[in-house]
């Protein structure tokens, strides 16, 4: 496997639906092996003889990109984008930090010297679980226009 060159490098998150029979198989593992991509596992719940769900962030060039959903798909996988992402709106944030209790990633964290709130979108793996504390609704979720 080569390095990633980052500024070329294409993100995209999608859902994988597992059905029973393949959900006990290494299909990501051979995945991250055969094609030149590397990947984050957002969120899982797969459970050996039963359909398992599966959202990923692949990240690798346009191709290769492609190349892994044409991977999955030849194996019997559903594939569908996770079309959304947060945003959080400035003029509202308090910089309560109530979002950083339940970030899982740490994209929202308290900075102790300026007592705000970043937000790292980077990290941000677009679970919603700030969208639901956040006691002003400066974050959102925003669905995003295209198609895998």
């Amino acid at each position: 496997m080569t390095d990633i060159d980052h500024t070329k490098a294409q993100r995209k998150n999608i859902h994988i639906t597992f059905p029973s029979g393949i959900s006990g198989k290494p299909v990501i593992c051979q995945l991250a092996r055969e094609v030149d991509i590397t990947f984050n596992i957002l969120k899982a719940q797969i459970t050996p003889g039963k359909e398992g769900f599966l959202t990923l962030q692949l990240e690798g060039t346009r191709e290769n990109c492609e190349l892994s959903l044409d991977f999955l798909r030849e194996r019997g996988l559903a594939v569908s984008p996770a079309a959304q992402r947060i945003s959080r709106n400035e003029e509202t944030c308090m910089h309560c930090g109530a979002c950083t209790a339940v970030c899982p990633t740490g994209a929202l964290h308290n900075d102790p010297q300026t007592r705000c709130v970043p937000f790292d979108v980077e990290r941000c793996t677009a679970c919603g679980l700030c969208t639901r504390v956040c006691p002003v609704m400066a974050m959102q979720v925003e669905l995003e226009n295209g198609f895998l």
